[in-house]
């Protein structure tokens, strides 16, 4: 299932991703209490799991002003997951929030609509992002495309993703390849960074474009709904079916 949601704010931060992750959250709150806090927290702590779902960002007309964006037109906010409880939930929870607050931002929503996605139905397909592709390696290092461990640990990354989706991993590795990507660094206001950290900011080596993956019908499917790489849930790797 795939949500598009159309919002108006005159003034959003560079460091944008978090609203929409609290947006999110405030949204399944409101829907069903007991299913955010079986899926957000453990034995009355954070639950660090991964969840089931990416999202990304689009800003239309808009210019920098200082550690803000200046925000003319419409803000989009897309979701796509495959687990429909989730995203039932969230569509009503993001029905019931016409305005959004969040420290002095605020949104105001004027639609939410389900997208139809599209269905994958061979074993090869090119992909687009809709926000950037985040990779890491098991010491936390960012990894560019030319690093040869970059195809496995976007393996790694995605036979987890999909662990903790279905239960099982994926049926056979996934061959990569980049036919136009850039690379991008994002910058993120993380509290959780800025704890342990001296820096205000952590900055995310990411790539945006189009890319080729060929693998399993059933998990390239499943990928398309749960979106690629690390942070998904905090607006990056979620993609879309070129052909």
């Amino acid at each position: 299932m795939r949500l598009s949601c159309c919002y108006e704010c005159d003034i959003l931060p560079l460091s944008y991703r978090m609203i929409f992750v609290s947006l999110i959250k405030k949204s399944l709150e409101k829907s069903n209490k007991e299913y955010f806090n079986n899926l957000y927290y453990y034995k009355d702590k954070s639950n660090k799991k991964s969840k089931n779902f990416c999202f990304s960002v689009y800003l239309n007309d808009f210019s920098r002003e200082n550690e803000n964006f200046r925000v003319n037109g419409k803000i989009i906010l897309n979701i796509s997951s495959p687990d429909h409880e989730f995203m039932i939930n969230l569509y009503n929870g993001l029905l019931k929030n016409t305005d959004f607050e969040y420290k002095s931002y605020r949104l105001k929503k004027e639609r939410v609509r389900l997208i139809r996605e599209k269905r994958i139905l061979k074993d090869k397909a090119i992909f687009k992002t809709l926000s950037p592709i985040y990779i890491k390696d098991k010491m936390g290092n960012s990894l560019s495309l030319e690093d040869e461990k970059y195809e496995e640990n976007l393996n790694y990354i995605l036979d987890l993703t999909l662990k903790n989706f279905r239960g099982y991993g994926l049926k056979r590795e996934i061959k990569f390849n980049p036919i136009n990507l850039t690379k991008v660094v994002v910058k993120e206001k993380i509290r959780g960074y800025i704890e342990k950290n001296d820096n205000d900011y952590l900055y995310l080596n990411s790539y945006r474009g189009s890319f080729y993956l060929e693998g399993d019908v059933e998990d390239l499917n499943d990928i398309y709904m749960l979106g690629i790489g690390f942070r998904r849930n905090q607006g990056f790797g979620m993609v879309e079916v070129l052909e």
